[in-house]
């Protein structure tokens, strides 16, 4: 049975304090660990005006003390800014404060521009040339195996140990992130609400056809990523979307700013070709009532052979975002 999940990325919202982006994700997971949700993943992010969340792993740990049995998770840790062994003793604590609850996204992307990734490691630079080897030893770390044997740091534990470990996932909307995840033989999440479906197809395909199985992982597991919103009608969707909407236009201009209401989304002068623009984002996005949502979603999960989808979900106001996600329970789980 395919199992249904929640991200959150913290969203600033015009006319909030930035702090009630920060709770409202908390008490968000509390809502999605009673609708009967799988797992809920926090997102990393840094120097963006609108994604407030940049430390995954200390609201995991704020996550983890407000809830009972619901995975937590990263979604992801953007590992070439940091050290694989500072991750590994970070997720080792979280498993140790919820035990056999924490995963351990992984992702390749810097999660901001040049000049923020040089301020995050000033130490050195943002280098993807070594994530393979970060991912292997990582993988060695959290799950107290020993390195290869000429590794350095071979000798080294990351501590506490325990009788749990962090579930690692390979995170990506590229073919990269796939055929990685099969090397190493751990699961594998498609970000389709980065790049709105292009490539999941092929993506899951290469993941699948060259799955190397591992101890820990026998099968491949493949989830994907996507941004939904439901409404009990297809005019109020359409509505609360606006927001999002009116986002993208603004990004695609370099413009990355707290989200506004769907009034004043209304009220924006837009040209012909901004409304072509969020006419056809409207018509591509997945976006309508539980009923639509639900055909949607079979079918993606048909076409890519998907054992699990994350839902994501913006809107101005909180219960907006709330209700989609309590019309969806009903609906999917």
């Amino acid at each position: 049975m395919v199992k249904y999940s929640v991200l959150d990325q913290s969203i600033a919202i015009a006319g909030l304090p930035h702090a009630a982006s920060i709770q409202d994700t908390i008490e968000l997971a509390q809502l999605i660990e009673k609708l009967g949700y799988f797992r809920f993943w926090v997102s990393e992010h840094h120097n963006h005006g609108t994604i407030l969340g940049t430390a995954p792993e200390i609201l995991m740990a704020a996550i983890a003390q407000t809830t009972k049995k619901i995975r937590i998770g990263s979604a992801g840790v953007m590992l070439p800014h940091y050290s694989p062994y500072k991750i590994a003793e970070q997720f080792r604590v979280l498993d140790a404060i919820a035990p056999g609850r924490i995963d351990l996204g992984l992702g390749r992307a810097p999660g901001s521009d040049s000049k923020t990734s040089m301020a995050l490691n000033p130490n050195g630079r943002f280098n993807t040339e070594n994530f393979p080897s970060n991912v292997r030893d990582l993988i060695a770390w959290v799950s107290n195996k020993p390195l290869i044997d000429t590794h350095p740091y071979k000798s080294l534990k990351a501590y506490p140990l325990g009788n749990t470990m962090p579930d690692l996932w390979m995170l990506g909307s590229s073919d990269y992130g796939a055929q990685l995840a099969a090397h190493f033989g751990i699961p594998y999440c498609f970000a389709h609400f980065i790049t709105d479906g292009s490539g999941l197809s092929r993506a899951a395909h290469l993941y699948r056809d060259s799955y190397q199985p591992s101890e820990r992982y026998p099968e491949p597991l493949l989830s994907a990523c996507v941004w939904a919103l439901a409404a009990e009608n297809e005019e109020k969707a359409k509505y609360l979307f606006k927001p999002r909407a009116h986002w993208k236009l603004m990004r695609n201009r370099g413009i990355l700013a707290p989200l506004i209401s769907p009034i004043n989304a209304q009220k924006y002068t837009y040209s012909n070709t901004d409304e072509a623009f969020m006419d056809d984002l409207y018509r591509h996005s997945l976006v309508g009532t539980p009923a639509y949502l639900k055909e949607r979603l079979n079918s993606l999960i048909k076409d890519s052979t998907l054992d699990e989808v994350v839902l994501l979900t913006w809107s101005y106001d909180k219960q907006d975002r709330l209700h989609s996600y309590k019309l969806l329970a009903k609906t999917l789980l």
